[in-house]
């Protein structure tokens, strides 16, 4: 149903590297005083997978979407949020790390009410 309403009243934009289409309304909204935009996802709905050149775009930072082909040697290629995956980072002493995290030193005290 969204898609049919965004090919209606929007104009696409364009995509971006993970299949992300992007529009723009065909006028401005009564309020909002210039055209709204948004995104359709490719897979699920997930705010992490919109890369920072179109997340600019999506929040008025920018008036045009920025090149993704510029890129320079110390940006690191963007990635969306692992939480509730296997690629999730579990801390020393998580159990899906193996449960054993360092032995204190001694100046620790369990607090007993």
């Amino acid at each position: 149903m969204l898609r049919l309403t965004a090919t209606l009243s929007g104009r696409k934009i364009g995509t971006d590297r993970f299949g992300n289409a992007y529009y723009e309304s065909r006028k401005d909204f009564l309020g909002y005083g210039r055209k709204r935009r948004w995104v359709l996802y490719a897979g699920t709905a997930e705010a992490t997978s919109v890369p920072p050149e179109w997340h600019a775009w999506l929040h008025h930072t920018s008036a045009v979407p920025l090149d993704e082909a510029k890129r320079h040697p110390w940006m690191v290629e963007h990635r969306p949020n692992p939480t509730g995956t296997p690629q999730a980072w579990h801390p020393a002493g998580h159990d899906y790390s193996g449960g054993r995290r360092q032995v204190t030193t001694g100046d620790y005290e369990a607090w007993t009410p």
